[in-house]
């Protein structure tokens, strides 16, 4: 049996795909321009269409465009042509993917884009093909050859159209202004959402408040922080002031460096100025704050007033991490 390299298969494809994407630069030209324009000035949204794995990228394509900020549907090409071009509707423009830009499909419902006057992108790789020359702006997709050995799997050219469209969309998401309060609106129920809008104040209060007054025995504070199964208790003085924290790493160096304990006070053990958060803070930041200091809760303050203990494992069940 012929002995096959598998590795140096692997990276000729993503070496051919890669100088098919390096060519790209020098096709963002003014017909680039002009078609985000067109997008970004429209009252409509984006349909976008193509045939076989282009019609793969090109939903692709729409559900980059949604999550970004720019209206878009999907149409099959064939389907199309059989009752779905119905999804057109006055103001909308049309992006058509093809490589070739000649398929039986394409040439059939072009006509019928043109028809209802929507102005059509065309993603090709022939600029003298059908839809080339019925578009009104293109965007150059075409490559020199695919990764496939025979030349025929569309591999190559499909990524090519898929960072085109990446292009547009990043484009467009940057010309509206889009903000990361805008990305966690379309994604509420995700991890990204969740690092963009979740706060200390929608976790915390499911917790237990732990909390012991400096003159309490160390019997207090171990009881304390042991219900209370957040490993950790604050330290109040008279009038509700926080003056510190016990961790049950504090409670394990204390065993380790002392012989006798029973005298020992909150007080005598505590760390003064603990790190605080604000229940407003995100809790991506609040996470951030525990991996730079190694620790796993932080206790949380507003206007000087002891809230409550938002913990790691809060934020793991949270799937933030």
């Amino acid at each position: 049996m012929k002995e096959f390299d598998i590795k140096a298969s692997a990276i000729n494809t993503i070496v051919k795909e890669a100088k098919a994407i390096s060519r790209l630069k020098d096709f963002v030209d003014d017909d680039f321009e002009q078609a985000v324009e067109a997008i970004y000035q429209s009252e409509g949204r984006v349909i976008v269409t193509g045939i076989g794995k282009s019609a793969n990228v090109a939903s692709k394509i729409v559900a980059t465009l949604n999550s970004t900020g720019t209206a878009a549907v999907f149409m099959h090409a064939a389907d199309a042509v059989h009752g779905d071009l119905g999804i057109v509707r006055k103001d909308d423009v049309v992006i058509c993917l093809s490589n070739s830009g000649n398929t039986a499909e394409i040439k059939v419902l072009v006509p019928f884009v043109k028809l209802g006057k929507n102005p059509l992108i065309a993603f090709v790789g022939n600029k003298d093909s059908f839809l080339a020359q019925q578009a009104d702006f293109i965007v150059n997709t075409s490559i020199e050859q695919e990764a496939c050995p025979n030349n025929l799997a569309p591999t190559s050219s499909t990524t090519a159209q898929m960072v085109m469209g990446d292009a547009l969309a990043v484009a467009l998401l940057e010309y509206r202004g889009f903000t990361a309060a805008d990305f966690a609106r379309y994604h509420p129920a995700g991890t990204l959402g969740k690092k963009l809008y979740l706060r200390v104040s929608d976790i915390y209060p499911n917790n237990e408040v732990p909390k012991v007054q400096s003159e309490d025995g160390i019997r207090r504070v171990i009881i304390e922080i042991s219900s209370k199964r957040l490993g950790a208790t604050a330290v109040l003085n008279e009038n509700e002031e926080l003056l510190g924290v016990i961790t049950d790493g504090d409670l394990r160096r204390m065993m380790e460096e002392k012989e006798d304990v029973g005298d020992l006070k909150a007080e005598d053990i505590m760390t003064v100025n603990p790190m605080t958060v604000d229940s407003d803070m995100l809790v991506s930041d609040a996470l951030n704050i525990m991996r730079a200091n190694n620790i796993t809760q932080l206790l949380v303050v507003n206007n000087k007033t002891y809230k409550g203990v938002i913990h790691l494992h809060d934020i793991l069940k949270e799937g933030i991490l």
